[in-house]
């Protein structure tokens, strides 16, 4: 039995792209324009399954772009209509997830920086300019 309430929503759901999504484009382009140089979708850690979307290794800096919707975004989240209980759970996973990378970066030296997606893209990159310095 298939998590999604219907076929459709599974084939939107499986359409959604892993990375080299809009915003995250935006903010490589920001951040490269600024002069600053990165490895895209990396794990900083090894033996830890968790991504980063920029990782800066000599300065130790990953940057995370985080979905509103994903990520549970205090501004722009909204709740779903359909599978409520789901997708409330799969937030809230989420949400704990990404506290925990963090916990497990800075134990290692790591600095992570976490933009949300409706962040305006020049300014995310001069956040992200002054973490690496």
């Amino acid at each position: 039995m298939s998590w999604a309430s219907s076929p459709g929503v599974r084939r939107s759901m499986r359409s959604n792209k892993r990375r080299d999504t809009k915003p995250e484009l935006a903010l490589r382009s920001a951040v490269h324009a600024l002069g600053l140089r990165y490895r895209v979708d990396a794990r900083p850690l090894k033996g830890v399954r968790r991504t980063a979307d920029l990782l800066f290794t000599r300065a130790r800096v990953a940057v995370f772009l985080d979905g509103c919707f994903w990520h549970g975004c205090p501004e722009h989240h909204t709740v779903a209509k359909t599978n409520g209980d789901f997708w409330a759970q799969k937030v809230s996973d989420n949400r704990r997830r990404d506290r925990d990378t963090d916990a497990k970066l800075a134990e290692a030296g790591w600095r992570s920086l976490r933009i949300w997606e409706h962040e305006d893209p020049a300014e995310a990159a001069r956040r992200v300019r002054e973490a690496v310095r």
